[in-house]
């Protein structure tokens, strides 16, 4: 069960966005493994895919249509990632964007492809093709909840969240989705993420908004230091609402925020809900030179085995982190000036343990669900912000055994 979380919330409709889900016997019999999201027309879409060099043919795919035309379709499947599968990979994708045209009478370019799942298989066409005409009598505006299980793989728990403000005195509902649990690493760390609002927004804004957001949500946690082949978010305004948010507006601060906090809780649930997860760690990396070095110092800290290990056992061997930051290659650093603490206990001061410092205190924060480690490197003025989680045994076991 995820750290700290419990149920999918209510997720709140979007005018113009319907979502049908259905079983298509990729996975199991019986579970939900594909899902239509309908677009309205005249929707706006913006994207963010893997930088993995070896993409998966829906993502290939996707980012050809949409040189293209607007998407008026995304077609999701789990249970086979379409990754490594060379150009037989590419015509599968296009072949079964092409059938959804069909039933749909629209044209292939409008149908967007992602894929999760295990990589290197031929991705099971006749299996998707003869599921979509009940996916697309599925199709309903609250069909959230429904394609929130149906995009899991090995994910304990639907991840969404919903938000509400109000703009030019309306209420513009932003709800999004995600799923990832593993081979989680930034530069869109395998996940997926499907965000929708009723404003009207033009694309161009669109990106910048989701950009914005990524950079401080999806590109902010890792489970493993892995990044995915699949990789892609999608943030679409439908323009429904009749709410026009331009550049530089009230309206585009107060929704830029909202959709940043919808991709933060999204981002975050797939920490809480990492293989094996048994705590959801906060690294904050603070007076840096440059937001850069404090990322290097974060993320050697954050993919570091031995921390990891150290925080399933809730032992409070902070040398780990030490030795961790000091590894991180920052130059001419300073150890005097740098401090480190496990919540709000100093472990680290002055070149070395802090002289209040006692092991009880250390064993307290090690024993809860959430843990902030707090770097201070004492040379400048950035900060980083990530999220991780521990490395339990249950992490290899189900990697272990994730094709048996």
């Amino acid at each position: 069960m995820a750290v700290g979380y419990t149920k999918l919330p209510k997720l709140l409709p979007v005018s113009g966005i319907r979502l049908g889900t259905t079983s298509a016997g990729i996975k199991k019999t019986g579970h939900r493994d594909l899902v239509v999201v309908e677009l309205v027309e005249g929707a706006s879409t913006a994207s963010v895919f893997t930088r993995n060099a070896f993409c998966a043919a829906p993502v290939i795919a996707a980012k050809e249509h949409l040189t293209q035309i607007s998407p008026r379709y995304f077609l999701i499947n789990t249970g086979n990632a379409n990754a490594g599968t060379g150009q037989p990979g590419l015509e599968a994708a296009q072949y079964c964007c092409r059938s959804l045209a069909e039933l749909t009478g629209g044209n292939e370019s409008e149908v967007l492809p992602f894929s999760t799942g295990v990589i290197g298989e031929p991705l099971p066409v006749k299996k998707i093709v003869a599921g979509l005409p009940a996916a697309l009598s599925a199709l309903d505006v609250n069909g959230w909840e429904q394609a929130a299980h149906g995009i899991l793989t090995t994910d304990t728990i639907a991840k969404g969240s919903s938000r509400q403000i109000e703009i030019q005195g309306q209420t513009i509902t932003v709800t999004g989705i995600a799923k990832g649990s593993g081979m989680i690493r930034p530069d869109m760390a395998t996940m997926l993420a499907y965000i929708a609002t009723d404003a009207s927004v033009d694309s161009v804004l669109l990106q910048q908004i989701l950009n914005q957001a990524v950079a401080t949500s999806f590109n902010r946690i890792t489970v493993d230091g892995d990044t995915s082949t699949n990789d892609a978010c999608m943030l679409v305004a439908t323009g429904a609402s009749d709410v026009a948010v331009t550049a530089g507006s009230e309206g585009c601060e107060a929704l830029s925020n909202v959709i940043r906090d919808v991709c933060e809780q999204l981002a975050q649930l797939m920490i809480r809900d990492g293989e094996g997860a048994t705590k959801f760690i906060t690294i904050d990396v603070q007076d840096g030179r440059d937001e850069g070095e404090c990322e290097q110092v974060a993320y050697t800290i954050a993919h570091s085995p031995l921390v990891k290990t150290a925080f399933f056992a809730s032992d409070p061997n902070w040398g780990r982190i030490l030795a961790a930051v000091g590894r991180a290659g920052l130059d001419t650093l300073d150890l005097n000036g740098v401090t480190i603490h496990l919540g709000d206990v100093c472990i680290v001061e002055n070149g070395g343990r802090a002289t209040d410092y006692e092991e009880s205190k250390g064993q307290a924060v090690m024993d809860c669900d959430e843990i902030t480690v707090r770097v201070n490197l004492g040379r400048g003025l950035s900060a980083v912000r990530i999220w991780t989680s521990d490395l339990s045994y249950d992490y290899i076991k189900i990697n272990a055994e994730y094709r048996t």
